[in-house]
């Protein structure tokens, strides 16, 4: 079993248990369920740089990577610094993220964000669009077509922004439909936890141009990001190389200075 595999099965054991505590009425009363949602995909087409900055404590492949940042600081600075977005990641067991750090995000800045997480069903994209969120992420590694249909189309219907993650060829053609905004090529292999650029490189022909193409995983240096906006590249999700100061704003603000130089 590989940590995909697993992380979806305590998923389902998880989302469960919420559906009980907190019904999809609850949170369609939410307040931040009527806010106008900002488009991370019109952001990005409009940006130079393309940054999509990650608030992520730990991971299976890193364990801890900074406990110290608050996510209220982390997401002023990001925001400071002119990213394009911000990730937040919601997942507790693996990556040591919750929905309050989504709403913690959300009363601090006014970027799109994206609730990282590993949605396997619909009451997730409900409780996105509740905590704050503007884009869901997809994970075709972990979802039949038919779902992410099904998904995408619930997300559009809530006007939250759609990410679509491919680690390979044949999950790039069983996603592709129009009911998605940005597809993300991450470069991790999720079973051996090895990252290479090689990945994103030889996919990016593939992404029909309606798509705004992102990569994921492994970017820390400007290289990364100057070696693929050739391949049409725009955004560019950048978690631990942030994440991993005293001060993951500046160092963001310090990244994107030299980036448009």
């Amino acid at each position: 079993m590989n940590i995909l595999d697993k992380i979806t099965a305590d998923k389902r054991v998880e989302v469960n248990l919420r559906k009980q505590l907190i019904p999809v009425k609850q949170l369609e009363r939410s307040i931040l369920f009527e806010r106008q949602t900002v488009s991370l995909a019109k952001k990005i087409r409009e940006s130079s740089t393309g940054i999509i900055a990650e608030h992520k404590r730990r991971s299976p492949s890193k364990q801890v990577i900074n406990h110290d940042l608050n996510v209220f600081d982390v997401a002023k600075g990001y925001e400071d610094a002119g990213v394009c977005g911000m990730s937040v990641l919601t997942d507790g067991k693996y990556f040591g993220g919750s929905l309050d750090d989504l709403l913690t995000a959300r009363a601090s800045c006014n970027l799109p964000l994206l609730r990282k997480e590993f949605i396997i069903d619909p009451y997730q994209i409900i409780e996105a669009k509740a905590y704050g969120a503007d884009v869901i992420l997809l994970i075709a590694a972990i979802l039949t077509t038919a779902e992410i249909k099904q998904f995408s189309e619930l997300a559009k219907s809530l006007n939250l922004d759609v990410l679509l993650e491919v680690h390979n060829e044949a999950e790039l053609h069983k996603s592709l439909m129009p009911t998605l905004d940005m597809l993300g090529v991450n470069n991790r292999n999720l079973k051996t936890f090895e990252v290479s650029l090689d990945t994103s490189k030889q996919l990016s022909s593939l992404i029909p141009n309606d798509f705004v193409k992102v990569s994921e995983s492994g970017i820390s240096t400007i290289d990364a990001i100057k070696t693929l906006q050739p391949f049409g590249y725009k955004g560019f999700l950048i978690g631990e190389n942030f994440m991993k100061t005293d001060n993951a704003g500046a160092h963001a603000k310090l990244f994107i200075e030299n980036l448009k130089k």
